[in-house]
């Protein structure tokens, strides 16, 4: 059994905290194939990953705690993306408008924006030596197609081998692998969740349009969904912050979400 929450909104759609109770109420394993966080805006997250010479974000964390395997969160997250600020009117190397692509995680090796001011703490710590400096988007697309590639294939893979997973995917974008068969869709945003089903919902990926994003071309969420009825709607009530940390607690909360999700796969 294989599930996809995705999101109905770019951020703070409630992915994580669905995903987490959704491995709780499953047994399954949780990935997130991509993930990014800001050295300003996140640097309590940044900087606990730093320290042990790593990085990851939040959410992957909570997803490999919430997993039913042993899992870190470089496992089920094999691309990471680092970014900061960067004030004024340029779109930067893969024009992302007032941000700054600083560094890619791939795996265990990095990518490094040539002209990025990157943190000293980063420098320090992560093993940004010999890693490949990409000054171009050709460059980046090049390394993509090396490094980022293959580590999605392989993840895809230990998906592929998992008999219960959870994928969240990033942002809004509709679909986080392109190797991907999955069962059932949940694409949540804050206050409800639509259910769909899975091989219809990667269908629609097909054919929806693309939109750029962070340099890619890829389909948002609602240009799937604009294609399908959903199987089911259900509102989702607001959780106080100890209650979404709490997989349990999340999972008895969204019930009825659940119940018609799974509904699905049965």
């Amino acid at each position: 059994m294989k599930l996809l929450v995705a999101g109905g909104d770019r951020v703070d759609a409630g992915k994580t905290t669905f995903s987490t109770g959704l491995l709780a109420r499953t047994d399954a394993v949780g990935f997130k194939p991509r993930a990014g966080n800001d050295y300003w805006f996140d640097n309590d997250d940044y900087r606990r990953a730093v320290a042990d010479g790593r990085l990851y974000g939040k959410d992957a964390k909570r997803l490999a705690a919430a997993s039913a395997a042993d899992v870190e969160p470089e496992e089920i997250n094999p691309v990471h993306r680092l970014w900061r600020p960067a004030p004024g009117s340029g779109t930067g190397l893969i024009g992302a408008g007032r941000r700054q692509f600083v560094l890619d995680r791939v795996a265990d090796s990095f990518v490094v924006n040539a002209d990025a001011d990157v943190p000293a703490s980063a420098r320090e710590s992560l093993a940004l030596a010999d890693a490949p400096r990409v000054a171009t988007v050709d460059e980046l697309n090049e390394e993509t197609r090396r490094r980022h590639l293959p580590a999605f294939e392989a993840l895809a893979e230990r998906i592929d081998r998992r008999e219960r997973a959870v994928i969240e995917s990033y942002g809004d974008i509709a679909r986080p692998l392109q190797d991907l068969e999955v069962d059932a869709v949940a694409v949540v945003e804050p206050a409800r969740m639509r259910a769909y089903d899975g091989e219809r919902y990667l269908r629609a990926c097909e054919v929806a349009s693309r939109s750029a994003r962070d340099g890619r071309l890829e389909r948002r969420v609602e240009d799937v969904v604009e294609q399908l009825d959903p199987v089911a709607r259900v509102e989702l009530p607001a959780l106080p912050d100890e209650r979404r940390s709490d997989p349990d607690a999340v999972a008895e909360a969204y019930e009825e979400a659940y119940d018609d999700l799974l509904a699905i796969v049965d």
